[in-house]
């Protein structure tokens, strides 16, 4: 696992009482966990923290934990890896006491512990206990008894920690991601399929077990995911260049690219990452300034 490589949301700034991410404490869970997210505490649910946020593809699956402490109960997700971006939205009534608590494996972590083939749930949500039913039954009972999210990661890093001698492993799956991330997604399915020895129809057969994607599709998300990246930490980001280094065809195909995954151009991708809310439509308004960095 390359130590660099960190996938970013559309909002990566996003940090409040309804929503932070924490990092995994333990240097053993650093690169299969990306980060475990969440409300800080428990808080009422209303049109001002009930804003849609845009979800872009960041080469991840999640554990979601939604708690609604006024009808007392507890629903738990697993969402696969995503190849394109969505609004969400939480169902959830106003006026109701809720939190949330999540797991964001890297894609091809998640595997390791579940309890099935992650085939076919790309783009896909889940029930938790379909995949990962040993991590539900120790964590959903103690969600309303502990309710801040230190607690919650605590708890979860100890589960997982305990689980690490159990977690499967794929030889080829490790490689090829290595070699992934490594070349920043500049990289053929076919060249990726002799490295590692086995046919494009074996390694195909793989992905779709390990990972829920197809090796084309996983290596053109890890550009998207370097380049954002580098769009987001960059202050003097230029287009012409990003084309070189992530082996774009051209200017136009890049920004082409981009705005397939992220749904908006970069100014706008920008302004979002900065605060900008969506309009109901899920386009982003009020758009004043471009950031030059962030």
């Amino acid at each position: 696992m390359n130590p660099f490589y960190m996938p970013f949301t559309a909002s990566p700034l996003k940090q409040n009482e309804t929503y932070r991410e924490v990092l995994p404490l333990h240097p053993a869970l650093r690169g299969i966990i990306r980060c475990f997210w969440g409300s800080d505490r428990p808080y009422l649910r209303n049109e001002e923290n009930a804003m849609p946020t845009l979800v872009v593809p960041d080469t991840c699956a999640d554990i979601i934990y939604q708690i609604d402490y006024t009808e007392n109960s507890v629903a738990g997700y697993f969402c696969g890896v995503n190849d394109t971006s969505f609004v969400s939205q939480v169902d959830v009534k106003d006026g109701h006491l809720v939190s949330v608590f999540a797991i964001r494996f890297y894609a091809w972590e998640a595997w390791a512990f579940s309890e099935d083939s992650l085939k076919g749930t790309i783009n896909s949500l889940y029930d938790v206990q379909s995949r990962f039913s040993w991590v539900d039954k120790v964590l959903r009972p103690q969600l309303f008894f502990k309710q801040s999210l230190k607690e919650r990661t605590a708890l979860a890093e100890e589960v997982f920690l305990k689980r690490l001698f159990l977690a499967r492993q794929n030889d080829t799956i490790s490689y090829a991601i290595s070699q992934i991330l490594d070349k920043k997604g500049r990289l053929g399915a076919d060249w990726l399929s002799r490295s590692c020895f086995i046919s494009s129809r074996q390694l195909e057969r793989l992905f779709h077990e390990y990972i829920g994607i197809t090796p084309k599709k996983l290596c053109n998300l890890v550009r998207y995911q370097c380049l954002w990246n580098e769009i987001l930490r960059n202050p003097g980001f230029r287009v012409q260049d990003a084309v070189y280094k992530y082996g774009y065809t051209d200017q136009s195909h890049l920004m082409r690219e981009f705005k397939r995954y992220h749904t908006m151009d970069i100014k706008n991708a920008l302004a979002y990452a900065q605060g900008i809310p969506l309009s109901a439509e899920g386009n982003v308004g009020n758009i004043q300034y471009f950031p030059q960095s962030l």
